[in-house]
């Protein structure tokens, strides 16, 4: 059963200058709208603020299930270069190798042979004085000229 209400009932709304939910009689209303009320605590007269309905999360409404995919390994960088280190070993000449110097320049695919590190394969060539070098142990940057 819903009442009737109009000026001079009692609602209960949120109070501007309290700051909570109490008492309140309407002064003023526009057709059947509330536009204004008295707070019965405070006494002070403001704009109706209707009690907001706090919302259900969406997730409450449908339950669904989600299934996670498997997760897949990562790739061990360390593997694949030791792969491909395999791959382009054979087709490697020791003779044919330039011997490393830092203030020598290197092209791609050039075969160096490091003292510490061994013999190796130019990979990539950074501007102006770098390169990446393949080697047995895995890949280094260099300086080069």
């Amino acid at each position: 059963m819903s009442r009737q209400l109009s000026a001079g009932s009692t609602i209960e709304t949120r109070c501007s200058r309290c700051d909570g939910v109490l008492n309140h009689t309407i002064v003023a209303m526009v057709g059947e709208k509330i536009v204004r009320v008295e707070c019965s605590t405070c006494h002070g007269l403001h704009a109706y603020h209707p009690v907001k309905v706090p919302k259900v999360p969406a997730a409450a409404k449908t339950a669904r299930t989600k299934v996670a995919a498997p997760r897949r390994t990562k790739a061990d960088p360390e593997a694949a270069e030791r792969a491909e280190w395999a791959e382009l070993q054979p087709g490697m000449d020791p003779t044919q190798a330039i011997p490393y110097d830092m203030t020598r320049p290197f092209r791609l695919k050039n075969l160096l042979s490091h003292p510490n590190f061994g013999l190796g394969v130019v990979q990539l060539v950074i501007p102006p004085n770098k390169i990446d070098v393949l080697f047995q142990d895995g890949k280094k940057r260099l300086r080069c000229g």
